[in-house]
């Protein structure tokens, strides 16, 4: 792609925050918060919601579960068609007003999961329906990160984007931390029937309040000035030939082309691969995985992944704040290597049973915080990557088609995995395998790319 960006490269000290980019900052982590709340719901009720929804007389437990985590799959790979359907309406007519509808869309679906009928009551049509209602989900998500991390990294003051950005990955541990304590006090307060009968329903139905609360404060959100000059240059020189914002010669300012687009989105993808992969396996796939392979309670589950959790929000922020001084590559580099070496190990610590339960604990801290190293700067590090006029788009491409392949294919392919050759580290290959792939795409990060300004074409 083109190398021109607004201006000369950003001064080194940091800006101070204006109402504007707190508002932003608030506005574009809620939709994030609620997004991720949900998915990490789906995943910790795994194994309830496919013997709800998948498991009709004589089918199997793992079997249920395997087509659970195809609904899963499914919803993420609905994510790269929401975000090039709402992107390109995000970069025509305005991150706000595109960033209103998704939320709308994500809030009504994750509702109406919480008010299905299962297969007891509606029969086949029980599974088709909440796969429909996943697959909206994937399209709201898709088009939620790339506005997201849009607006943050937009209004962002120079040498802060890292932080700003990072918002939007600590609002994935908010909310997947949110889903595990919602889970863990059903589970406290309820007996294993009302769970599974009525208490799964209740974390989605909780939604509901939560997106009328986003709405109240995107309705409240102002365009970003990147967009906003963009559109006055765009307009002008549609309507204007001799326009004065076009160069000396008379030609039109060159924008980046669909093949450079492309190709930047294919490298985007390759540098979120392992937060990707890590994240979605450390994260969300554990609680089942702990259950199902190591025979480990649901509450026993739900603890790991609050812990593993915990390490990932408490790591996310510095992150995102360090690569504004020492670059975007440095930091997530370190991340993906570390998850690499340490997928054996760490896995191998939750599988023996003589392991105390605090050095378990460590374990899966430290497999949280590692990812959180990859996913502080990783949207400031896509938004560094594309001109303002395909922003929305190209970032959200490459995001939702990293997470379509590499998370939401993640507990499927661990789940059939194992089932099929009964090796228990499957895990730690698979998250190994990509994150060692992701370091190469990384290596191709310049080194001051934080210090630049955002392009503009």
């Amino acid at each position: 792609m083109t190398t021109s960006v607004h201006g000369p490269a950003e001064a080194s000290p940091a800006s101070p925050a204006s109402p504007r980019s707190r508002r932003a900052l608030v506005a574009g982590s809620v939709g994030n918060f609620i997004e991720w709340y949900e998915f990490g719901v789906y995943g910790y009720f795994a194994t309830i919601i496919a013997a709800n929804f998948f498991t009709p007389e004589g089918g199997s437990d793992v079997e249920a579960l395997v087509k659970t985590y195809a609904s899963f799959a499914l919803a993420f790979f609905f994510r790269p068609v929401g975000a090039a359907l709402f992107g390109r309406v995000g970069d025509r007519i305005g991150r706000r007003p595109t960033l209103i509808i998704v939320v709308l869309l994500m809030t009504g679906a994750t509702t109406l999961i919480g008010l299905l009928p299962t297969y007891a009551t509606l029969g086949s049509a029980a599974p088709w329906l909440l796969t429909l209602l996943r697959a909206v989900q994937g399209l709201s998500a898709g088009g939620e990160f790339g506005g997201a991390v849009s607006i943050m990294t937009e209004f962002a003051p120079p040498g802060r984007r890292g932080l700003y950005g990072s918002w939007q990955s600590f609002t994935v541990a908010l909310g997947l931390l949110g889903g595990a304590a919602t889970a863990a006090v059903l589970a406290t307060v309820l007996t294993a029937d009302q769970l599974d009968s009525w208490g799964w329903r209740v974390p989605f139905l909780l939604t509901l309040p939560m997106g009328l609360g986003a709405l109240w404060l995107r309705l409240r959100l102002d365009e970003t000035p990147a967009f906003l000059q963009d559109r006055e240059e765009r307009t002008a020189s549609a309507g204007s030939p001799a326009d004065a914002t076009r160069p000396a010669d008379g030609t039109r300012p060159a924008g980046a082309t669909t093949r450079e687009t492309v190709k930047a989105i294919a490298l985007g993808a390759g540098r979120l691969m392992g937060w990707s992969a890590a994240g979605y396996t450390f994260l969300v796939v554990m609680p089942s995985y702990l259950q199902s392979v190591l025979d480990a309670t649901f509450r026993q589950a739900l603890i790991a992944t609050v812990v593993a959790n915990l390490g990932f929000a408490a790591a996310i922020i510095p992150a995102g704040a360090l690569s504004d001084r020492i670059g975007r590559r440095a930091v997530m580099t370190s991340g993906a290597v570390l998850a690499a070496v340490l997928a054996f190990p760490l896995l191998n610590v939750l599988q023996d049973a003589s392991v105390p339960a605090a050095a378990k604990g460590f374990a899966v801290l430290a497999a949280g915080a590692v990812v959180g190293l990859m996913a502080g700067p990783g949207p400031a590090m896509l938004a560094e990557m594309f001109p303002t006029h395909v922003r929305y788009t190209g970032l959200g491409l490459a995001y939702a088609l990293s997470n379509a392949v590499f998370s939401g294919c993640a507990g499927l392919i661990i789940t059939e995995t194992i089932k099929r050759t009964g090796n228990i580290d499957i895990p730690a290959y698979y998250v190994g395998a990509v994150c060692a792939v992701s370091v190469f795409a990384l290596a191709t990060l310049r080194g001051d790319d934080h210090r630049r300004a955002l392009r503009d074409r």
